[in-house]
């Protein structure tokens, strides 16, 4: 037999089943990280009102404006998103979180969307994930509902051509399309110019410290010193949404490439 699974239209499992076995004799040991799956968050401030949110596999960063709080990045699942937003609240206390950024719709960045949607966050993303997030948030989530199925509340979505600014008179932040390069077709990053901060994901991920440049750049790592470059962004530090704070430099340095 076949056992074929869709989400929004697209496929996500495809499995030939040749051989059923009843019950068999089955001894597995349960790996360690399997033991305590409870979600760690830490955060690190980078900037006055700006934190690295971390502790797990995937970062996000949170941003304080006037009113409200910005949250870059939802990503893995329910469990992770929502410890992030339970962690986010202490951060600046009486903030409502209103915006969760998208960087892209690849699933594992994508998986908490529908826990930021249940807290009542506005989604930002690139204009051409929307209608696919439309379909995804649109599924009944019945069998195991999700904190969207219980909270019931409708998505609201801003779509981001090449530029947007969600930011407040104190402090822009501005939405930029990453274009060019092949990790995604609705690739967004976010840019404070205030304090010269970049928020990526996947088109550069720091390499422990003190790594020797590859002989090959990165393919994704030149895209985004073409995009930076592209848009005269000046920028410090990055804060990628895999691995550490690192200064803007490494990214050239891994490019071998010299800041113009």
């Amino acid at each position: 037999m076949l056992i074929r699974q869709t989400m929004a239209g697209f496929s996500v499992l495809d499995v030939a089943v040749k051989e059923v076995q009843v019950n068999p004799p089955l001894a597995l040991e349960v790996p360690e990280a399997a033991k305590n799956t409870a979600e760690r968050v830490t955060s690190e401030k980078v900037a006055d009102g700006v934190w690295f949110v971390a502790g797990g596999s995937h970062n996000s960063v949170a941003i304080e404006l006037q009113d409200r709080i910005v949250l870059v990045e939802a990503p893995l699942n329910d469990a992770r998103t929502l410890a992030v937003v339970e962690h986010v609240k202490t951060l600046a206390p009486g903030k409502p979180i209103r915006s969760v950024v998208n960087s892209h719709a690849h699933f594992d960045h994508a998986g908490g969307v529908r826990a930021a949607v249940a807290e009542g966050a506005t989604i930002v993303a690139q204009a051409a994930a929307v209608r696919y997030f439309e379909r995804v948030l649109a599924q009944p989530n019945r069998i195991r509902p999700d904190a969207l199925a219980r909270a019931g509340r409708e998505p609201a979505f801003v779509a981001v051509g090449d530029k947007l600014d969600i930011g407040d008179a104190a402090r822009p932040i501005e939405v930029h399309r990453l274009v060019g390069g092949p990790h995604s077709a609705s690739f967004v990053m976010v840019y404070l110019p205030n304090e010269r901060l970049l928020i990526e994901a996947d088109a550069f991920t720091p390499p422990p410290p003190n790594t020797p440049p590859p002989a090959v750049a990165n393919a994704n790592n030149v895209n985004l010193v073409d995009n930076i470059e592209r848009l005269r962004l000046a920028v410090d530090r990055i804060l990628p949404l895999h691995g550490r704070v690192v200064a803007a430099s490494e990214l050239y340095a891994a490019t071998q490439r010299t800041p113009r």
